[in-house]
C-alpha cells in the first residue's frame, strides 16, 4: 500500500502495470430470522422483495435470496446461514427516489412503517419485520 497523504491506493496485486484495483461488490447480506417462510413472506408480498431462490439442501440447510426491486444487492434468509440471533440486524438500508411514495406503499401492503423523519442526510422512514431485524428507508434530495 502507497499513502500519498490524501488517498490510499494498492498497485495491482497480481503484477500487472500500473495502478489497478479489483472490485469490491457488496451482494448478499444474511438476515437472521426465525422463521423462514413467515420473512419470506413478509418481504416478499409486503415489502415487495422479488423471490430469487429458494433452495432446502438438507433439514439443517435452506437459502433463499431475496432482492429490492433495483437493486443489485440482496439479503439471504433461511437456515444453517448465520449464528447471529433472529432480529438482531439494525440499520439495514434502502434508498429510493420518493420516500412518501415508499411509505404510502409499504403502508398500503401492510406494513408498519414511521413517519417521514427528515434530517441532514436526507428523508427517512423505518420499519421492522417480524423478527424486529430493522430496516431504513431514505430519499436522497
Amino acid at each position: 500500500m502507497e499513502w500519498n497523504g490524501t488517498i490510499c491506493s494498492a498497485k495491482d496485486p497480481y503484477g500487472s502495470k500500473g495502478e489497478e484495483h479489483m472490485d469490491w461488490k457488496l451482494e448478499l447480506v444474511a438476515i437472521p430470522v426465525t422463521d423462514v417462510d413467515v420473512a419470506k413472506a413478509f418481504y416478499t408480498e409486503r415489502v415487495g422483495f422479488n423471490a430469487d431462490h429458494n433452495h432446502t439442501v438438507s433439514e439443517e440447510l435452506r437459502f433463499v435470496q431475496l432482492t429490492p426491486p433495483g437493486s443489485a444487492c440482496s439479503i439471504a434468509i433461511g437456515i444453517g446461514l448465520v449464528d447471529s440471533e433472529p432480529g438482531s440486524v439494525k440499520g439495514m438500508q434502502l434508498v429510493v427516489p420518493d420516500v412518501d411514495a415508499a411509505r404510502s406503499e409499504l403502508l398500503g401492503r401492510g406494513v408498519e412503517v414511521s413517519e417521514v423523519w427528515e434530517g441532514p442526510g436526507g428523508r427517512f422512514v423505518f420499519f421492522g419485520d417480524p423478527d424486529g431485524n430493522r430496516w431504513a428507508v431514505q430519499e436522497i434530495g
